[in-house]
């Protein structure tokens, strides 16, 4: 890995190259993503059909493309039970987390008539994307799908690609039966967020959709967001370590290599004060990737946006971490701490060197989807906030109305609004 003094230049410079990898960098896709959209929407199951055949090798038809009761009985048969038994104690941490999330309805009421207050309600459809291409993730399924059923959504439908064999990865089918889902689809890609936002014959329209993707799913989640909600526009993963010279720098190496081997595109991050520590991180992430399966990706993603950076303190160190704005910041100083109340910018926060972000991928209970590219600066981790509407509830007595009427229709007529003044003024 590259170790870069920080200037004012090189963080530019950087910024700038991590943001190659935002999806609305790719308008090269966005035609392809358009077309085929357009073709699920006007063709449904047809177009649906045609796209999975063509992209996944597998013949899919409206009797196959549901996942059988039989077929989630079979992955769970035959699924590992230490496994089974592992992402079982997980689910009960995740849901543990996200129950302390809830809000309840409120109503806030005078003695003049007055009441106001707020109504939550959970969505009605939600339609969960869980990948299925480079890598099979059973953790999104987890994660997406316990987030809702704890918000109260009554219908979760998952979609997922299948193999050239028309399965799914058991693992996913699992973790499915895990969190009591059993509406999954065989279909991935642009095409399946396609049919959960226009609805086919065979998978029905939702309100919202949730989970990571690759460039494709993301483009297509933001070219249906409007006809239906999305949470974000995810883009590749990334990790940003802040660490001072008592940093453990094999713990830092581990780490930053753990990002790297989900894709090309993805960006692992140190910032130190310490010279003699990003030497030492550089030596055992060269010495780690040698061991590593995924090492050829691992290789790609820090040839192009691995970056080892040397601060001149702590002070410059922060304020860089929260311009990059990290999906996963990790920190790794004396006291952790009270470098964390200085983070303002971060999908999630891990402190100590025992706190590493696979931790929170897995098993600890927060949730791992998360913002990336940047946008930690005003999106937030996927909680159960995205899956209720929060609806404002005003009612007035007249006498509340009679002590306040005028004020209301100056201020419409204020804003040449005379319908809207003479809306109060009729009932005096």
């Amino acid at each position: 890995m590259r170790i870069v003094p920080l200037t004012d230049k090189t963080k530019r410079d950087i910024l700038t190259n991590l943001l190659k990898r935002n999806p609305n960098q790719y308008q090269e896709y966005e035609t392809i993503v358009a077309d085929i959209l357009s073709h699920v929407k006007m063709e449904g199951d047809q177009a649906l059909f045609s796209y999975t055949n063509r992209f996944d090798g597998c013949k899919i038809t409206s009797d196959t493309i549901r996942v059988t009761e039989q077929e989630i009985e079979e992955a769970y048969a035959v699924y590992d039970k230490e496994m089974i038994s592992i992402m079982e104690r997980a689910r009960d941490n995740i849901v543990a987390y996200h129950e302390k999330q809830i809000k309840y309805s409120w109503f806030d009421t005078k003695e003049d008539g007055t009441l106001l207050g707020q109504k939550i309600t959970p969505i009605e459809k939600v339609g969960i994307y869980v990948p299925g291409g480079k890598a099979a993730y059973p953790s999104s399924t987890m994660m997406c799908a316990l987030t809702a059923k704890v918000a109260g959504v009554k219908r979760i439908i998952m979609v997922t690609p299948p193999d050239k064999d028309g399965r799914i990865f058991n693992g996913t089918l699992v973790a499915a039966k895990i969190c009591g889902i059993k509406e999954i689809y065989k279909a991935g890609g642009a095409q399946a967020i396609a049919a959960l936002a226009y609805g086919t014959e065979s998978i029905p329209k939702v309100d919202k959709i949730v989970g990571p993707g690759n460039i494709f799913v993301a483009l297509a989640k933001k070219a249906v967001y409007g006809n239906v909600s999305i949470d974000s526009i995810a883009g590749p993963s990334e990790i940003l370590v802040l660490a001072d010279e008592n940093a453990n720098p094999t713990y830092i190496a581990a780490d930053l290599l753990s990002q790297a081997e989900h894709d090309e595109l993805a960006s692992s991050i140190l910032i130190t004060t310490s010279m003699k520590l990003a030497e030492a991180v550089a030596e055992k992430v060269e010495n780690l990737i040698i061991q590593m399966p995924r090492k050829d990706i691992i290789l790609k993603s820090l040839s192009n946006y691995g970056y080892l950076l040397v601060a001149d303190n702590m002070e410059e160190a922060i304020e860089v971490a929260n311009e990059i704005a990290s999906e996963h910041v990790e920190i790794m100083t004396e006291n952790p701490y009270d470098v964390m109340t200085k983070i303002r910018n971060a999908g999630a926060i891990f402190l100590g060197e025992y706190s590493s972000e696979p931790l929170g991928d897995y098993y600890a209970g927060p949730n791992h989807v998360l913002p990336t590219n940047g946008t930690a600066k005003f999106f937030s981790a996927l909680s159960v906030d995205e899956f209720v509407k929060k609806t404002s509830i005003i009612s007035y007595s007249r006498s509340a109305l009679e002590h306040v009427h005028v004020d209301i229709e100056k201020f419409a007529e204020s804003e040449g609004l005379f319908a809207h003044s003479n809306s109060i003024k009729v009932r005096f």
